[in-house]
């Protein structure tokens, strides 16, 4: 028998190998292009007993996508082996990295074990995976731990099919493996231990560079608020959050609650940042002006053996399941806007003036992957960043096409190519307003195709012609001599949600975001759209308002509040209201109609009503307003139930929204929390009853994308009445509902689009087509 299998993950082959020797069969496994590769022969019985247990015992870091068996002739096998990687046509996608496993981190701190206090130790289930791997297939030659030979007793392991680490590619121990150094701040390596010397800086109130998987962060003590003003001042990051790393669930339950859901969402493969609703013992210089805090636990071995450290070391395995008072801030170790910092030298020069001390380790990072963080205030807690842990995942696409590289848009650049019908989509890359993040954007897009061996056929990338991965796109496909596609931003946003879903039939789609160019050269960013396949038709939109400077009006809410009260017909309160310098400039500027673009955009009504309610008049980060008026109404409503007032939002004859009422009773409420909680009752009945009006007599299915949705209170309370309303409901679970997940729906699109224009027989090279 032949069993043949799409399988992402590591310590298959070992599994397949101790699986097939127990049931006394013999025969082969390898890895292939495709996948996983098995030849069987023995009884039926066993051969059957075989296919059922691959399924339910297969390793934890093994995810079985397909599996297909045939019967084939016998070859005479007499024992069961594991044969060298098969060449071909890859289609298998690499592997994330993951947490230190359980076995991993007993043997950490054992003290009778060869690997005690090793910063490295690592098995089949757990380690570096993506972050070290140059090639596929996923050999240790294909990865950076091939710069490390083998001792003897590692060597042993590896080939023992009984030992854990069989075939463990990033197999070591102290004797072969990667070591840790201790620099000062001035990059000067020092002899003392290093993560004794970085424990050292840390009770001091310092702040230190520790190199990780994915790579480097910037910790210091997270309750001392000397520590992380110092970091703040030092990063120029005055008010966004931190997040905090501790030991364990036991030790954060001091900042944040937790239950049972979150605790093991804290504790998957992937350990990512978790948003937990804050305990008022949280340090008010973590997370300012927000109810929640993403909090985390320790992912490799280094993060253990430092917390290590600052417990006083103590012995045995007890401590780490007993509450310890460490907490650190854990941030990515960057200048503002630029890209994670995955090299030695580069750490050193760039954080200088930032770190008082640097742990750096000798495993060279290929591949930078920031943490992912997941909001635990919901249910089914959505993603708000795919990195470390997460990326790259396949996401298998409704249909197949043309292998398609899709770039992204602005913020929260990420990139997808397909293959088929199975999308990679890659890491959060960053903001394409900073130089080094779009060369990010290059590199990454050159490796993607590099590790997975393809070869897009087709680019896509968003209408807005000016952003640096529709330029990179328009030049890739020029180079190429190959189809560019332009997708408008929340077509593609919904499109997303529909290609995770596997979604084909016509939906009713809503996007929320900050802002997307639309066909008609506006700044759309609150849409109404009707998708099927790769068309959609925009139904409606949310009210127009002004934004006086135009893109200055995103980072300076009071502006968008401005233009509220003009609407509103009381201009005079703006230089009354506000008291920022360009205040009588503001109000010239929109009483003369001069830049002040009109846009559709719910992330700048978010920004308005947050101002006009006196919560946040400028933005030290995006939609810092947006989170601070959530967090308002979220603290409100754990004390008060909904505020109850008439409907305040009204519709034209041709069912669009109208919020004027709503507003002008917003810009005289006295109480902020009340008005916040006010502001999302109106909007999401407003919401609800604007998308069932638009239903047509037979019920589409609505998709819910875009920016805004990573606000809860809106996601849950519209998705609960649209449901209630008897309507199914579709929103982002395995990627970001932000501009991270646009570049999946860029390459649904296109490729919909190209097998369209196959059918009809009317592609051509060079052919530059906009949906």
């Amino acid at each position: 028998m032949r069993v043949s299998g799409q399988v992402q993950g590591v310590g298959f082959r070992p599994f397949v190998y101790n699986l097939a020797r127990r049931l006394e069969l013999a025969g082969t496994v390898a890895n292939s292009a495709y996948g996983v590769d098995i030849w069987l022969e023995g009884e039926a019985r066993q051969l059957m007993q075989f296919q059922r247990l691959l399924a339910l015992e297969a390793p934890p870091m093994a995810l079985i996508e397909q599996l297909k068996s045939e019967a084939v002739t016998p070859q005479g096998y007499t024992d069961f082996s594991i044969s060298q990687t098969q060449q071909g046509v890859l289609t298998v996608g690499a592997t994330p990295d993951a947490a230190v496993c359980r076995d991993c981190l007993h043997e950490l701190f054992d003290i009778t074990n060869r690997r005690y206090h090793y910063p490295f130790i690592n098995c089949t289930h757990c380690g570096p995976r993506y972050s070290i791997i140059r090639a596929l297939p996923y050999d240790r030659q294909s990865t950076t731990m091939a710069d490390f030979r083998l001792c003897d007793a590692c060597e042993a392991e590896y080939c023992s099919p009984n030992d854990r680490r069989f075939h463990a590619q990033p197999n070591a121990c102290a004797q072969c493996g990667p070591q840790l150094s201790f620099a000062d701040a001035s990059g000067q390596l020092q002899a003392d231990d290093p993560l004794s010397a970085a424990a050292r800086l840390i009770e001091q109130g310092l702040i230190v560079a520790v190199k990780g998987i994915g790579g480097f962060h910037l910790l210091c003590d997270a309750r001392n608020p000397a520590a992380i003003e110092r970091l703040r001042q030092r990063k120029s990051r005055p008010v966004k959050p931190f997040a905090v790393l501790g030991l364990n669930p036991p030790s954060l339950a001091a900042i944040v609650q937790l239950n049972e859901a979150r605790e093991q969402r804290l504790q998957a493969q992937d350990a990512p940042i978790v948003l937990c609703p804050a305990t008022s013992k949280l340090s008010a210089g973590i997370a300012p002006g927000l109810a929640w805090c993403g909090v985390m636990l320790p992912h490799t071995p280094i993060h253990y053996l430092l917390l290590h450290r600052l417990c006083a070391e103590p012995q045995g395995q007890a401590w780490l399941t007993q509450a310890q008072p460490p907490l650190l801030i854990m941030t990515s170790a960057n200048r503002r806007g630029n890209p994670l910092i995955t090299d030695n030298q580069q750490a050193m020069v760039e954080l200088q003036g930032i770190a008082d001390g640097f742990v750096l380790h000798n495993r060279n990072i290929h591949t930078r992957c920031d943490d992912s963080v997941v909001h635990g205030l919901s249910d089914d807690m959505p993603l708000i960043r795919r990195g470390r842990g997460l990326a790259p995942q396949v996401i298998r696409l409704p249909q197949s096409g043309p292998s398609t590289l899709a770039v992204g848009a602005f913020f929260k650049n990420t990139l997808c190519i397909t293959q088929g019908d199975r999308a990679y989509v890659s890491q959060y890359i960053g903001d394409l307003d900073n130089p080094d993040c779009c060369q990010a954007l290059a590199t990454l897009a050159q490796h993607l195709m590099q590790l997975l061996e393809i070869t897009p056929q087709q680019v896509v990338c968003d209408l807005h012609p000016d952003f640096y991965s529709s330029r990179f796109a328009r030049q890739y496909a020029q180079q190429q001599g190959i189809p560019l596609f332009t997708v408008q931003h929340h077509h593609a946003h919904l499109a997303a949600v529909m290609a995770e879903h596997r979604v084909c039939e016509p939906v009713l789609g809503l996007a929320l975001d900050g802002f997307g160019l639309g066909v008609d050269h506006q700044l759309w960013g609150g849409e109404l759209l009707r998708i099927d396949g790769h068309q959609y038709t925009r139904l409606g939109h949310l009210p127009e308002q002004h934004l006086p400077g135009g893109d200055r009006a995103a980072s300076e809410p009071w502006r968008s509040a401005a233009a509220v009260l003009y609407q509103l017909q009381r201009t005079e309160e703006i230089t009354q209201r506000f008291h920022q310098p360009a205040a009588v400039t503001v109000t010239q500027m929109l009483q003369r109609q001069f830049n002040c673009p009109l846009t559709s955009s719910a992330g700048r009504l978010f920004d308005a009503v947050a101002s006009l309610l006196g919560i946040c008049h400028d933005n030290s980060f995006e939609a810092d307003a947006a989170m601070q008026l959530e967090a308002r109404a979220y603290r409100y409503l754990q004390n008060h139930p909904w505020p109850e007032l008439p409907p305040l939002i009204d519709f034209t004859a041709a069912g669009e929204p109208l919020l004027l009422r709503l507003l002008a009773t917003l810009a005289d409420a006295q109480d902020a929390g009340w008005g916040a909680a006010l502001f999302h009752r109106q909007l999401i009945d407003g919401l609800t009853h604007w998308m069932i009006r638009h239903q047509p007599e037979t019920r589409l299915p609505v998709v819910l994308a875009g920016g805004c949705f990573l606000n809860q209170l809106l996601r849950q309370g519209l998705t609960e009445q649209l449901q209630q309303a008897g309507l199914t409901v579709y929103s982002a679970k395995l990627l970001p509902c932000n501009d991270a997940g646009i570049s999946l729906g860029q390459a649904q699109i296109a490729q919909l689009l190209a097998n369209s224009n196959n059918n009809e027989q009317r592609v051509a090279k060079g052919l530059f087509q906009c949906v």
